[in-house]
């Protein structure tokens, strides 16, 4: 039997449902990596705002760039699996510590004063989310976001998607499989064209594209803080042959300098292997992730035990 994927409306977190609403959230945090917010407290029309200008300014400026780059890689007659690049044209927004929206080529003003609010939105959201993972785990409140925050604040920034239709979808993915190496992630997708993947229990689930919904997945630093309670899931981007797919994925992840290790309320004093995960500054750990992005996520933590063994960490933020 399927399970049905976790749709969570967030505005009942308010009302006599709290509990049942906290307890989904849990169970999506400790069983799927993933879930998804309707009702998260973010306009719609603020949403459709973005949506708009995003497909308008890949027409504009990015869609031509494409598929030069598709016609002078020979991408459209490949004849066997593409294994080391992905099928989207994409760019980035940095938020935090500082914004470099202004330093971002053609973009249009009215779409950097859309996209400064709707990352604003994302921040409190991100925040809040925070806090309920904090209430559901058992931690003091506040506790996840000061661990997130370092000495200079989080860092927050947004990746701009489109997968526009691939001929050959069997044979390039729109983004290869990967778990995400920060902390946790909001996603604005499209509503029409699909894609989006998790792999549960060694079977590729959809994420359903609902319209004006929030999907949120965590990243491996949520993983290592709760000990491996919670767990950041692989998931991948199909590429289509109809439609333009839209993703809006913005990142909330802890300050470069911020120390990472599981909480200690939430180790098991009494288990033989108590603590599963290594302690590391998180710059350190997105120095070793590109190389090894589409890889499983164990070498990474391994890694960092191998560099912790070697580095004396000074004065820690606790949880």
């Amino acid at each position: 039997m399927e399970v049905a994927f976790p749709v969570i409306d967030l505005s009942k977190i308010n009302g006599e449902e709290r509990g049942a609403t906290m307890d989904m959230i849990k169970d999506a945090c400790e069983n799927w990596g993933f879930f998804e917010l309707t009702n998260h407290g973010i306009s719609h029309e603020l949403m459709d705002t973005v949506e708009k200008l995003t497909k308008e300014h890949y027409k504009k400026c990015m869609e031509d760039r494409f598929k030069e780059m598709v016609t002078s890689k020979g991408l459209e007659v490949v004849q066997s699996e593409i294994t080391d690049m992905d099928w989207e044209s994409t760019f980035f927004l940095r938020h935090l510590p500082e914004s470099n929206l202004y330093e971002i080529p053609d973009l249009e003003y009215d779409y950097r004063k859309v996209m400064k609010q709707f990352a604003v939105e994302l921040e409190k959201l991100a925040e809040k989310l925070l806090d309920i993972l904090c209430e559901n785990l058992g931690l003091e409140q506040g506790s996840l976001k000061k661990v997130f925050y370092g000495s200079k604040g989080p860092t927050f920034g947004t990746k701009v998607s489109n997968y526009p239709p691939c001929p050959k979808p069997d044979l390039i993915k729109g983004l290869r499989a990967h778990t995400d190496a920060g902390g946790i992630i909001l996603l604005f997708q499209d509503d029409k064209v699909s894609g989006l993947q998790l792999l549960k229990d060694d079977q590729w689930i959809d994420v359903p594209p609902l319209k004006h919904s929030i999907v949120i997945n965590l990243g491996d630093q949520l993983e290592v803080i709760t000990n491996g309670k919670y767990k950041s899931v692989m998931h991948r981007v199909l590429a289509q042959t109809d439609g333009t797919r839209m993703s809006i994925a913005s990142f909330y992840n802890p300050g470069s300098d911020a120390v990472i290790y599981p909480a200690p309320a939430l180790v098991d004093k009494e288990a033989e292997k108590p603590i599963a995960y290594p302690k590391f500054v998180f710059e350190d750990y997105m120095k070793v992730y590109p190389a090894l992005k589409f890889e499983d996520k164990e070498p990474r933590f391994e890694a960092m035990k191998t560099m912790e063994s070697i580095v004396s960490l000074g004065p820690t933020a606790t949880v």
